[in-house]
């Protein structure tokens, strides 16, 4: 045989075997399109106060004033942060905001720069 059968997605169970044009996997009987794109179910995908899609590494600014908790400092409207990763929970965003460090935010308080 000359094609090569992909390991399974699911359980990388090298035993998977062609079923005209799906492919199936016996050990967790998992089946799949090799030719269909495989989307990350775990990925967390975000979106910014305005319906942007957000990536790691990209620029932001805060669109409201925003009170640090346990501080008394402020981060104001038009502060600047870079994204360092998403996260799951309330606040979404671990980023480096300007003249502040690292913190959480929330990516409905936040719009991506162009």
């Amino acid at each position: 045989m000359s094609d090569v059968i992909p390991p399974c997605p699911k359980c990388e169970s090298p035993y998977a075997y062609s079923d005209g044009t799906l492919l199936i996997c016996p050990e967790c009987a998992n089946e799949w399109n090799p030719n269909e794109v495989v989307v990350d179910p775990d990925a967390i995908i975000l979106k910014d106060a305005v319906g942007n899609l957000l990536a790691e590494g990209d620029k932001v600014t805060l669109i409201k004033d925003l009170k640090v908790k346990g501080s008394s400092l402020v981060l104001k409207v038009g502060t600047k942060a870079v994204i360092n990763r998403f996260v799951a929970g309330d606040h979404d965003i671990d980023c480096k905001v300007d003249g502040n460090g690292q913190m959480m935010l929330k990516s409905q308080f936040v719009k991506k720069q162009n």
